[in-house]
């Protein structure tokens, strides 16, 4: 296990210096930050008048902001004389909206807690129902355009524009919730040791029918293994994650 370093060892302004990292990749970061750009940008353009309908409809629906933004967590790599560190930093994530304008959000803190300390019975209480899917399923405060976003991960198509500025990557796990991190277990910050991205590991793999813990564990197994070969086979796996659905609500 990495020791945890100090956050005074580094001065970044608004934030959190987690672990030393490798620094024998920079070429895998090189390339993968040019295919992100590359990527991320061609998509943008392709899918722009794909994005301008979905916009319509959104707003036609529910009046009101067509994005919903949000403060995730994530980690970037940076350098410092002759060493790598992942620092920790907030940044605004940026989804189709897909639930009614001003919820509140306590229903979803008080359910991803539960899930992070794997109370089933709170989580079950909360749902109102026992699921093995595990996020919240028939959720109020979804319209029913956003259902259908989210069934097939349309909504997360604004985040090519946090992959432009470099907030996240294409592949990596996923952002965290501020407010998730209250219950992390040490050993969960570790999957802070990557860029966070659209798709991952544990979105192919899992995507949400596994406990936290076995997402987390599938998180740090790819950033143990951490390949352009691994990126490649995430991509490729990610269209059927996303047409099968399992997982989705």
């Amino acid at each position: 296990m990495q020791k945890e370093i100090s956050i005074t060892a580094v001065c970044h302004a608004g934030s959190e210096v987690l672990y030393p990292a490798a620094g024998g990749h920079s070429i895998y970061y090189f390339i993968k930050r040019s295919v992100d750009i590359l990527l991320a940008g061609s998509l943008l353009l392709l899918l722009l008048p794909f994005m301008a309908l979905i916009a319509a409809a959104i707003y036609i629906y529910s009046p009101g902001p067509i994005l919903f933004v949000q403060q995730r967590v994530g980690t970037k790599r940076i350098r410092l004389g002759d060493n790598y560190y992942w620092v920790r930093a907030t940044f605004p994530f940026y989804k189709f909206r897909t639930m009614l304008t001003n919820v509140d959000c306590t229903l979803h803190k008080n359910y991803v807690q539960a899930l992070i300390r794997n109370d089933q019975q709170k989580m079950a209480e909360i749902q109102g129902q026992e699921t093995k899917v595990r996020k919240l399923v028939n959720d109020p405060r979804i319209t029913r355009p956003g259902r259908l976003l989210r069934r097939f991960s349309i909504d997360e198509l604004p985040q090519l524009w946090n992959v432009l500025r470099g907030d996240m990557s294409m592949i990596g796990p996923r952002p965290a919730i501020p407010y998730e991190l209250e219950a992390y277990k040490p050993w969960h910050f570790h999957r802070f040791e990557a860029q966070p991205g659209i798709t991952g590991l544990q979105q192919v793999t899992a995507r949400c029918i596994a406990d936290f813990d076995e997402q987390v564990k599938l998180d740090l197994e790819y950033v143990a293994h951490q390949s352009l070969w691994l990126d490649l086979k995430i991509a490729l796996r990610t269209p059927l994650a996303i047409v099968s659905g399992r997982g989705a609500r």
